[in-house]
């Protein structure tokens, strides 16, 4: 796809896309990867944020899957809980009993390091040198867009921890001389909803310059909250740093991710992942099982008109895996992948999840300042010939969330589940009437958690 670019690398014809994602054969791989078959060697693999709900995860499946696995974590995620006074809905266990558990069921070794990436900077120069790793893959931001909008302060935090996080993570990668491959998690909105004219490739898009000159570009940024504009701007750190130091960096622009389990984290209860169910850290599928589960009306906001991209919580840690096993060669591109597995409307979901359930479905003043309606028609080839056979939205795993629901709903609190964070003043006035206390769980029943 070419567009013609005059003034602004952001003045796109606009047209309507079926929200479909295009698939591709999966009998070989790209030749922008090394080979996917055969022997795959392991690897040293330190996971930046691996206490969190994609990171601990993912962190048990590179270790399940023979990789030796550094955690690194400075518990953020879990001081926002006590922030918000919104635990998990799962009874996570802290990291040293984690990794306890884990090495007891499998028999494998996964060191944990508390270290803030955005201000221990020479703790993490340092543990690079001794390490050696291979690869880092890196989730060490602040990964709500509504906490983000929270207020000036959440804000000026989003912004510092996870731009000051990316930079330092380069910078230490190159004064610790260690020729380590980066993986970070992206996100989809980066790219904007329903903005590039057609198919949202893979990153980088043809264009016509003015006179005529045909150029592949990394597609124009287009975020629509603060956290989403950290990714845009860690994208260009990625090319700065590509470019001037020749870092080999991989960047990985995932859709919402959905589930809670994965096949190492089911093995033993201390190993259970994270369920966020509030307005700030659900996402928006959770969100609606969890409604769903314990009788409480869907929250829709506006028109639920929004087109989005998913992916299951699996093939998060499936596609990481993938990305470490074919990295850019040295003095390649920023690799880009979009990370997701199909794309689906918000209403519709909703309407799905009710027709399971016999909840309503409520539509409520939307917080977020964004179209009402958008379509969503998204490139996932290179996973795709990578062999990736993602996991779809299905009832049977509909059924695996709502059953962790049931057995912890006790820890639910209410009063969390609607939004608390809006984009504007105008989003605060619009939604005056949502009122927090206002939803009460269909089954009072309480089960011990």
């Amino acid at each position: 796809m070419k567009l013609t670019l005059f003034i602004s690398f952001c003045s796109f014809a606009s047209g309507f896309v079926a929200p479909l994602v295009k698939t591709a054969p999966t009998s070989t791989a790209t030749a922008l990867f090394a080979e996917a078959n055969g022997s795959i060697p392991k690897k040293k693999v330190i996971v930046l944020g691996g206490d969190g709900f994609c990171g601990w995860p993912t962190s048990l499946h590179l270790s399940d899957a023979g990789h030796d696995v550094v955690i690194v974590d400075n518990l953020s995620r879990r001081n926002i809980d006590t922030e918000l006074g919104c635990d998990s809905l799962t009874p996570i266990q802290s990291p040293e009993v984690r990794v306890q558990a884990w090495k007891e069921v499998s028999g494998k070794e996964i060191k944990f390091v508390n270290l803030d990436v955005a201000k221990d900077y020479d703790l993490l120069v340092q543990l690079i040198k001794d390490e050696q790793p291979t690869s880092i893959v890196h989730f060490a931001e602040q990964r709500a867009a509504p906490y983000s909008m929270k207020t000036s302060k959440t804000k000026r935090y989003t912004i510092d921890n996870n731009v000051g996080g990316s930079n330092n993570l380069c910078c230490a990668v190159i004064d610790a001389e260690v020729d380590a491959h980066i993986v970070h998690l992206g996100t989809m909105g980066v790219y904007g909803y329903g903005t590039s004219g057609g198919e949202i490739p893979e990153g980088y898009i043809d264009v016509v310059l003015p006179g005529g000159r045909e150029a592949n570009i990394l597609h124009p940024a287009h975020p629509g909250s603060v956290y989403h504009a950290t990714k845009c701007l860690d994208a260009i750190l990625w090319q700065f740093y590509q470019k001037n130091d020749q870092l080999r960096i991989t960047d990985l622009h995932q859709g919402i991710v959905w589930g809670t389990n994965t096949p190492q984290t089911a093995l033993d209860e201390r190993l259970i992942n994270r369920f966020d169910y509030d307005g700030d850290y659900g996402t928006v599928l959770n969100r609606f099982l969890m409604q769903a589960t314990m009788g409480v009306p869907l929250t829709v906001y506006g028109t639920g008109g929004q087109t989005r991209a998913f992916i299951h919580i699996s093939d998060t840690a499936r596609c990481i895996e993938l990305a470490i096993n074919n990295p850019p060669a040295a003095g390649d591109r920023v690799e880009i992948l979009n990370q997701i597995a199909e794309t689906r409307r918000v209403r519709d979901i909703a309407e799905l999840v009710a027709s399971m359930t016999d909840v309503e479905v409520n539509f409520i003043p939307n917080p977020r300042q964004e179209a009402a309606e958008n379509e969503l028609d998204v490139s996932n080839e290179k996973f795709r010939n990578l062999g990736l056979s993602p996991i779809t939205l299905g009832t049977g795993l509909f059924d695996e969330v709502a059953e962790v629901v049931k057995k912890y709903k006790s820890r639910c609190n209410p009063a969390k589940i609607l939004p608390a964070s809006f984009w504007n003043k105008k989003r605060a006035e619009e939604c005056a009437t949502i009122d927090p206390n206002s939803i009460t769980i269909k089954d009072q029943e309480k089960t011990e958690a």
